[in-house]
């Protein structure tokens, strides 16, 4: 949903040390652990710890709205950066490293179908691009409950969506219920949905489909697939 295309048709360090042993009247501080911030907590619900063992994802983004269905479909190759995109009859393979014209043409729609699927992680991804604020009681857009908010708001220069703001519901498992797209951080949503259906890949949780509260409009994905490295 990044962009403009939002409703057009998302090491292991193991240090062993020899030391010796302290004295008893010596005192040992163990070193003070580093409080997680809210879009990590999100973020590492979703499994982004297992992320980096991801060779391969494919997906298919759909959108139905009345009589009309549109799809996309994807496979990303996330350590090389290769993406193969495949519209209709046409299929076009780039590495998102060297992009022409046409890459760039086709890798916005890859952006957009991606952070629908995968938001959470781009928490971690777009850190450095984003201010946010968390409220621990905030009423969600649809089903009217009390939950947790997140509210990023991106720098107004660089990237997909210059200024634009998203807020995500969620409870306690910090797993994301629903969320609203501000373009422009502008009071009122342009967009809210559900993130629900979800499937767990290789450690990865992904809502596979987004409910509209008005209707009419179903986005959803199919042909999810997730391989990992041995």
């Amino acid at each position: 949903m990044k962009t403009n295309y939002l409703v057009t048709l998302l090491t292991l360090i193991f240090f062993v040390a020899c030391k010796t042993e302290p004295k008893k009247s010596e005192e040992t501080a163990a070193a003070p652990e580093t409080e997680k911030s809210v879009p990590e907590l999100i973020a590492d619900a979703h499994g982004f710890d297992n992320w980096k063992n991801v060779e391969e994802i494919t997906f298919t983004f759909n959108v139905d709205r009345d009589s009309m269905h549109f799809e996309r479909s994807w496979n990303w190759e996330p350590k090389s950066n290769t993406v193969t995109a495949i519209s209709g009859p046409d299929t076009l393979t780039y590495n998102r490293n060297s992009m022409d014209s046409i890459a760039l043409k086709t890798n916005s729609g890859f952006i957009n179908d991606r952070y629908w699927l995968m938001a959470p992680f781009n928490l971690m991804w777009d850190s450095n691009n984003y201010t946010y604020e968390h409220t621990e009681e905030s009423t969600a857009p649809i089903s009217g409950e009390t939950m947790q908010k997140l509210t990023i708001v991106y720098a107004n220069e660089g990237g997909y969506t210059p200024g634009d703001a998203y807020d995500f519901y969620f409870k306690e498992d910090y797993i994301i219920r629903e969320w609203a797209y501000r373009k422009s951080n502008q009071e009122e949503p342009n967009l809210v949905s559900t993130w629900e259906d979800y499937v767990e890949m290789e450690g990865l949780q992904l809502a596979q489909q987004h409910n509209r509260p008005e209707g009419g409009t179903n986005l959803y994905f199919t042909g999810l697939s997730v391989s990992k490295k041995e």
